[in-house]
């Protein structure tokens, strides 16, 4: 449904066109329930369900309530394997030896300690086929009428949903912002502009639509339904709408089967590589780079039988090696091997992003005399990139000035490794100047305001969201390298799969760090208790849905807690029905269930390709503790993974990760003090019209501001 997908993406709630009437009594009860789940309905919000006829405002009222708590992760029952968590967890040596014992004597008695030697030493004993292991011992409801109800705090989270327009409006609000996003979209994101794009082809369409894998959802969608596509510039963007249409990665990051295409279809796709192609004939140097999958394309698309269309027949003729045609990149390369460093800059001008991409290899094979010559094509450069490049630069420099303990490499699907740093540092007054320059020309994009700017403080420390790839879809997520401060006395994790096919495994887990990022213990189903982090106990079976979590309290020993989840056997993240990863927090003094949607802070997805997820890492430093995203998967190994297999390796990569130096929305703010008044949100509505820039909107700001909050931080991301 529409309606839902608009208020877990925005928290902003369609307007009903439902029957007027009395909906008061609806109205309170929504109120009641969502504060259940840590919601709260604007004023605005509650008067609009009051004033529909009854049978509307519960139909509306049912769509917000589900919508909110399949985001915060309550839709599903998250039971824990021993009942009293986090209390009354057994020892883990004592847990093994009652299930050990357990299955010695099945039949009833006690064994003896020979006994269990003796089972053991025949290895007739599988650890994890040992009775009541790894299946739960009772049911929710059973679980819940253990604990006490939560003991609200001041502390707990509350997020308003706001009242927005008619669906209709609502839609194509978001699918504009969408399409026309300056950078790339997360999956979740492109999904959803996918269910959009449907609805919304044959309104009002974006001026631009600068992201091109943003383009191939798009012209999928039209491609399916009749409509001409828009923005086909180079003969990729034909081959990324095919795999799009064969439910394949329009990134092209993965090959894709193409599926059989109906005969509009094939002439839809061949018109338009003829276009371009007969427009610019060089862009048939972006053929040979995808070769194998225009061979496989052109079995579907049969560009033989279309001789009205040369130039696409041209296409297929590279693919299959019977043309050469030398590409820029290639002719780049050749240049830098000649040593030309100068002439490569030069070739690579033509394409200012990928210069800019080039520019700390140019730089270092560059010759003291070839350096001011560089840089000139550099500055040349800057003024036709997009911002999302200029901004990926002006991190990347900052990040050398010095060399790292270890080189951290994270591809488009998150999936992350590390290696040695040969690269020398760039000189500090290289590094200034391009800084420098960089910093004017965003100022320059940065739009113009009559309205202050107020900012809320916690914004700050959020890491530009310079690519939705560099985050999972969930509630409260944060780009990766985004730092937000814990608050309370307590850490909870909390892990939740439900299998497909066949049985899945996941075992989630804490690695402790010191302050030099050495290991100081862990905690996971091979170690129930590492002094008072406490594990719930080990599931092996979700065919109904399993849930895992962890206790950590802030005065541990760690100075770095990672929480990771490791398949240990069974489906992938992507294969799995559903999987998740989120953290509460709360009191000392605080009860209740294991779960409680009040006191989660954040939900993200477990989707990625590998068989380790490292979703984020707390950290101590003199301001407390503090949440740092990161959104990464290793490969591991393909079962049976294990903390203890990894620790030092994560421990390198959490410490590269940690002291890098991430573009915040500080940055960006700093760069608008030249150009706007900035004030501060100390929680006091201004006088005025505002733009407000925060995680979350307040209540109540004049009339004519405008509103950024997390779901739209990409939007000030200069085009």
């Amino acid at each position: 449904m529409l309606e839902k997908l608009i208020i877990q993406r925005t928290l902003c709630v369609p307007a009903s066109t439902g029957t007027a009437g009395d909906g008061a009594a609806v109205a309170r009860q929504l109120d009641a329930v969502l504060l259940d789940v840590g919601f709260s309905a604007s004023r605005a919000l509650l008067e609009h369900i009051g004033s529909l006829a009854p049978m509307a405002a519960m139909d509306l009222a049912a769509t917000v309530v589900s919508a909110v708590r399949e985001l915060v992760g309550d839709h599903v029952q998250h039971n824990a394997y021993f009942l009293g968590f986090p209390d009354e967890v057994p020892d883990t040596v004592e847990f093994w030896m009652q299930r050990l014992r357990a299955a010695v004597l099945a039949d009833g008695g006690t064994a003896t300690d020979g006994q269990v030697r003796d089972a053991v030493l025949s290895g007739r004993v599988n650890l994890l086929d040992l009775p009541a292991y790894g299946t739960y011992q009772h049911s929710y409801a059973e679980l819940l009428a253990a604990h006490d109800d939560l003991i609200s705090t001041a502390g707990d989270r509350l997020s308003v949903l706001r009242l927005g327009d008619a669906v209709e409006v609502e839609a194509t609000r978001l699918y504009l912002a969408l399409a026309g996003s300056s950078t790339p979209l997360g999956e979740a994101d492109l999904a959803l502009l996918g269910e959009l794009a449907v609805a919304c082809c044959d309104g009002a369409q974006p001026v631009a639509i600068p992201v091109r894998e943003n383009r191939a959802v798009l012209n999928g969608i039209r491609l399916v339904l009749g409509r001409p596509l828009v923005g086909v510039d180079t003969t990729t963007d034909v081959l990324r709408v095919a795999c799009q249409v064969s439910g394949g990665d329009a990134s092209l990051a993965a090959p894709t089967r193409f599926r059989a295409f109906r005969r509009p279809e094939r002439r839809v796709l061949l018109a338009a590589l003829n276009d371009v192609v007969g427009a610019r004939p060089d862009k048939l140097g972006d053929v040979a780079r995808y070769a194998e999958r225009w061979k496989r394309l052109g079995e579907r698309l049969h560009p033989h039988e279309y001789d009205q269309w040369p130039h696409a027949q041209e296409v297929f003729t590279v693919a299959r090696g019977q043309r050469r045609v030398p590409n820029l990149a290639g002719r780049a390369e050749a240049a830098i091997r000649s040593g030309a460093i100068v002439s490569a800059a030069s070739v690579l001008s033509a394409a200012p992003g990928l210069l800019l991409r080039s520019t700390d290899r140019l730089l270092r094979l560059a010759s003291p005399s070839q350096h001011t010559a560089v840089v000139e094509a550099i500055t040349g450069a800057l003024g036709s990139a997009s911002g999302r490049v200029l901004l990926s630069l002006r991190e990347h420099v900052a990040n050398r000035l010095t060399p790292v303990s270890a080189r951290v490499y994270v591809n488009r699907s998150r999936k992350v490794w590390t290696g040695p740093d040969r690269r020398s540092p760039l000189p500090a007054d290289l590094v200034a100047e391009l800084s420098s320059l960089i910093d004017a020309e965003i100022s320059t994009r940065l739009p113009e305001s009559n309205r202050p700017l107020l900012v809320d403080p916690d914004v700050l420390d959020v890491a530009l969201p310079l690519s939705g790839k560099a985050a999972e879809g969930g509630f409260a997520v944060l780009p990766r390298g985004s730092r937000a401060s814990v608050s309370g006395d307590l850490l909870r994790f909390f892990m939740y799969w439900r299998q497909s096919s066949r049985r899945t495994d996941y075992d989630l887990s804490v690695l402790l760090l010191d302050d030099e990022f050495h290991p100081a213990g862990q905690v996971s189903w091979t170690n129930l208790r590492g002094g008072q982090v406490v594990h719930s106990g080990d599931i092996t079976d979700a065919i109904d849905g399993a849930t895992e979590f962890i206790d950590v309290p802030l005065k541990t020993r760690g100075h770095y807690v990672v929480p990771q989840v490791h398949i240990y056997a069974g489906e992938s993240f992507d294969e799995v029905a559903e999987s998740m990863f989120g953290y509460q927090t709360r009191t000392r003094d605080q009860r209740g269930a294991p779960f409680d949607a009040r006191t989660v802070r954040a939900r993200s997805q477990l989707r990625g390709r590998c068989r380790i997820a490292l979703p984020m890492v707390f950290t101590k430093d003199d301001r407390g503790w503090q949440a740092m995203w990161l959104h990464l998967y290793l490969s591991g190994r393909p079962s049976f993974n294990r903390v203890e297999d990894n620790t030092y390796t994560t421990a390198d990569r959490v410490r590269a990760l940690t002291r890098r130096r991430y573009l915040t929305m500080s940055y960006l703010v700093d760069r608008w003090r030249t150009r706007v008044e900035v004030r501060t949100w100390d929680g006091r509505l201004p006088d005025e019209p505002v733009t407000f820039v925060g995680i979350e909107a307040p209540e109540g700001l004049p009339d004519g501001s405008e509103t950024f909050d997390v779901h739209r931080l990409g939007e000030l991301i200069p085009g």
